[in-house]
């Protein structure tokens, strides 16, 4: 699974409301290099990835290239999604729950440049962050295959 997308990963949680279907298990986590740190780890654990989420949500909410893809969205339930398949993608503790990429977001209609500027959102918010240029070229590489389960259009 791929932080993303979180971006889209952002969009991956569900960014319209409706009955949740039934838990969708997330892929396995990133395996962690042979030896040191996860990239969980290195990113700075579970509260790191909360402050990249929140800053995240914020920068999606002032975006107005893809903030009405998540009006009616519960924040404090995409938040917690996020984090948690974020925090699975990366090697943490956590499990995400909720539906899967293609599900999330087959009604959506989502192009490659809504992707694009949801992955942009996520770049800054890592920098924001200064999250390491190997960090976030793992970060960002887990995300990419996204792209092929949220665009449709």
């Amino acid at each position: 699974m791929t932080w993303g997308a979180a971006v889209l990963l952002v969009l991956g949680t569900g960014c319209h409301r409706q009955a949740p279907p039934a838990a969708v298990p997330a892929p396995a986590p990133a395996p962690a290099p042979a030896a040191g740190p996860s990239l969980f780890e290195r990113l700075g654990g579970l509260d790191a990835i909360r402050a990249v989420v929140n800053d995240f949500d914020q920068r999606i909410d002032a975006d107005p290239r893809i903030s009405a893809f998540f009006k009616g969205l519960d924040e404090d339930d995409f938040k917690a999604k996020l984090t948690d398949q974020l925090c699975q993608a990366t090697g943490g503790p956590c499990r995400y729950t909720g539906r899967s990429m293609r599900e999330a977001h087959a009604q959506l209609n989502l192009t490659n440049a809504d992707f694009d500027a949801l992955v942009e959102d996520l770049v800054a918010s890592l920098d924001h962050f200064h999250v390491g240029a190997r960090e976030k070229s793992e970060v960002l590489a887990l995300l990419g295959p996204m792209r092929r389960e949220i665009v449709t259009k």
